[in-house]
């Protein structure tokens, strides 16, 4: 696991990225209002949690840079014996301190008094916030509300985004990360082994999904990488299906797209498996052709390969192989069965951030996933398999390859399953 010296560390290449007279304030978040006195549950900010190694709410992290001298402070809640009463102990500070490394640790209802002294008696320039919007629709966040009260009482600074910095640093993954990512991957493998021994025709898609998240619930995940697809039949040819309330046939295919998640790093796997544990001839032509375009994919992931390039790769031998099978005479009907990119980043979010455009080269460190895939709908038949795979020095390492993929591996693990 991770611990306080590699977030101290990385305080330090993010402040020297920083601007001379400037500050960084980052939010640890809340819980989203549900209703009434209800809240969803709470997930750190994957920026102030990289930081500082912290998933508790309601805590700032402040950064200050003057003339190559910076300072780090945390803000957490002060602890209050009649409310933990009723929602839980909250982190003390010599706990905030071991977790972070950051030795100057406030209560949060100072920060105002502290921040506000900081730009009256020093030069500040800038301030730099966690402003990532995922669309001009989402609401805004804490960060976002701080920024415009800062430019309306300080309109002297400079915004700056500090989600652009951080993302240019989190693609890049060290040893002890790629290893939560290992954990993660490993115990998505148990639950797709566990959900493809109990798997039978007429089961409930949702069945098959608690059967998955069973052994992870076992080893304490409470929180997945994201909403699993469990899509039967018809279902899987739409690509982020997630009521997973159909009944299954038999003759189903059943496309899985989930990932557990350790220390905040998530797995991402797509199978796609027979209810009934036996592929039809058609079945297999069609898998064997998604899962031969993802070998070739993953084989040439290397540095100095570009997102483009995989992508355009993917397209052309999935277009080969469906011309063979008679489904299109012309790429520019590939569009029809295959609609998405191959891949993404992976890390602390299953759709990692990342500061690459699609010319960019591949580099070192990066942990991506392949996903080809093939959806025919006239046919009920939805194929996607995907693997993540870091690249190396000298190529890549698929960190997924011990989760069933061939065909006569599923079909044999799943022809072992009592009274099959």
């Amino acid at each position: 696991m991770l611990n306080s010296t590699i977030y101290a560390e990385r305080r330090a290449q993010f402040a020297a990225q920083m601007e001379e007279h400037s500050v960084c304030v980052l939010f640890s978040g809340t819980a989203p209002h549900k209703s009434e006195d209800m809240e969803y549950p709470y997930t750190p900010n994957r920026n102030f949690y990289y930081l500082t190694g912290i998933a508790r709410p309601n805590m700032i992290l402040l950064l200050t840079k003057q003339a190559e001298n910076v300072s780090e402070m945390l803000f957490i809640e002060p602890a209050n014996p009649d409310l933990e009463k009723w929602t839980g102990r909250r982190l003390r500070a010599a706990e905030a301190m071991e977790i972070s490394g950051v030795t100057t640790v406030h209560i949060l209802d100072h920060f105002s008094a502290v921040f506000g002294r900081l730009l009256a008696r020093s030069r500040c320039d800038a301030a730099y916030l966690d402003l990532a919007r995922a669309g001009w629709d989402i609401p805004l966040s804490k960060a976002h509300e701080f920024a415009a009260e800062l430019q309306r009482k300080h309109p002297y600074l400079v915004i700056r985004d500090a989600h652009r910095m951080l993302a240019g640093m989190r693609m890049f993954k060290r040893e002890e990360e790629v290893a939560c990512i290992r954990t993660a991957i490993d115990l998505t493998r148990q639950g797709i082994e566990n959900m493809l021994t109990h798997a039978r025709p007429g089961m409930m898609e949702y069945e098959l999904e608690a059967y998955y998240e069973f052994p992870l619930r076992r080893q304490g995940v409470r929180e997945p990488g994201f909403a699993s697809i469990v899509a039967s039949g018809p279902n899987g040819v739409i690509l982020h299906y997630e009521e997973n309330n159909r009944r299954t046939e038999d003759g189903d295919l059943v496309l899985i797209d989930l990932g557990a998640q350790y220390g905040y790093y998530s797995a991402d796997i797509s199978r796609t498996f027979p209810v009934n544990g036996k592929f039809t001839d058609r079945q297999k032509q069609i898998y064997n052709l998604v899962l031969d375009v993802e070998e070739r994919v993953i084989a040439a992931v290397r540095p100095g390969v570009t997102w483009r390039a995989l992508n355009e790769w993917t397209k052309q031998w999935l277009a080969e192989g469906l011309k063979g099978l008679g489904l299109i005479t012309q790429d520019e009907e590939l569009s029809r069965y295959y609609y998405h990119s191959v891949g993404h980043q992976l890390g602390l979010n299953v759709h990692d951030v990342t500061a690459l455009s699609d010319a960019d080269p591949l580099q070192p460190g990066m942990v991506i996933t392949i996903e080809p895939g093939l959806y025919i709908a006239e046919e009920g038949i939805g194929v996607r398999i995907e693997d993540d795979v870091l690249v190396t020095s000298d190529g890549h390492e698929n960190l997924s390859k011990n989760i069933l993929k061939t065909v006569e591996e599923i079909e044999a693990f799943m022809a072992q399953r009592p009274n099959s």
